[in-house]
């Protein structure tokens, strides 16, 4: 089967259009039609060997996928062959089928796209566990959203819009602060030419936010933990500056406030069904318009390198797609 493959760890060019041998769903997993694939940061550490979890080359990267399911393992009895998923996994969407644990498998309601199917699982699904489960964010509560343009970040805003928040959303450029905007945000900052603390300070007269949403690190973290009011929330979502922050651990201790990891490839190991009901209350979102996640650029897959240049680039705002196959149905012919 065609694949974007990874052929050497920590070696861009060694990722190319070829081909892989089509895989066949163990226990406990599904095979799917893959229609479209979702492009997210953490695909770049996967191939530079600096993820939770390693692929060994050769293989196909891309960690999200919506599509067709095509042939079913033992042992699994909620998803059968036919059934239009979302679906994740570490490592194989870039491909025209991928095996995947069906734990991590989410029905899709007939009415929402491909394209968006693909763009719910990781980036929303990662900030709606982290506000509703994690921060238990309530209707007039302040966050300050970091890295607000990106993939998760866009989806941390509109879905804390969303849920009745106030947001404060901070970006990287005046194009980026724009479209914090548009998501919805009601107060942007671009932290190249303002300084955060002093700017989260004149919007809260002084006062902090409830919660900081940080897919960021680097730096800026412990200036945004220092925005925090008392018994605040700060939600450690990812390290996309390229550190790992230390913390002065005095700072939790005098402002009452909580350090939350969200690591949600973990959650939805350790909690399908909670896992399945967030996917769900996604997908209500969309169909009613609470949400509408946006897509600013598209890849076929024999371009998909360039998809993954884009978001090492941080040129990427919104959502990023591989359109592998959009007119994916069942054919068990070939499963």
């Amino acid at each position: 089967m065609r694949a974007l493959v990874c052929h050497a760890i920590d070696d861009m060019d060694s990722v190319v259009l070829g081909d892989l041998p089509e895989p066949a769903p163990g226990p406990g997993e599904i095979l799917i039609d893959v229609a479209v694939a979702g492009v997210n940061f953490a695909d770049l550490l996967v191939l530079k060997d600096q993820y939770q979890f390693r692929s060994e080359p050769p293989f196909a990267p891309g960690m999200e996928a919506a599509g067709v399911v095509v042939a079913v393992g033992s042992d699994v009895d909620h998803v059968a062959v036919g059934d239009r998923v979302a679906v994740v996994g570490y490592s194989g969407a870039f491909a025209q089928r991928w095996a995947v644990d069906a734990t991590m498998a989410v029905s899709v309601p007939d009415d929402i796209p491909w394209d968006v199917a693909a763009s719910l699982s990781i980036g929303y699904g990662t900030s709606y566990h982290a506000l509703k489960q994690r921060a238990a964010i309530e209707p007039g509560e302040t966050i300050l959203v970091l890295g607000a343009a990106g993939g998760v970040g866009s989806s941390a805003v509109e879905l804390a819009v969303a849920m009745g928040a106030r947001v404060i959303a901070a970006a990287s450029s005046a194009e980026k602060t724009a479209f914090c905007r548009e998501l919805g945000a009601h107060h942007v900052i671009n932290y190249v030419d303002e300084d955060l603390r002093s700017a989260v300070k004149e919007l809260t007269a002084g006062r902090g936010v409830d919660v900081v949403y940080d897919p960021v690190g680097g730096e800026m973290s412990e200036v945004a933990f220092r925005l925090l009011r008392w018994q605040g929330r700060h939600l450690v979502i990812g390290f996309a500056a390229g550190s790992i922050p230390s913390l002065p651990m005095n700072l939790p201790l005098l402002k009452g406030a909580s350090l939350v990891g969200v690591f949600w490839g973990a959650f939805g190991s350790h909690q399908p069904e909670l896992f399945r009901a967030n996917a769900e209350d996604l997908f209500a979102m969309v169909s009613d318009g609470r949400i509408a996640p946006r897509i600013t650029a598209r890849f076929p897959l024999a371009d998909a390198r360039s998809a993954l240049e884009l978001v090492a680039g941080r040129g990427a705002m919104g959502r990023v797609v591989v359109e592998v196959d959009t007119g994916a149905s069942v054919d068990t012919t070939q499963a």
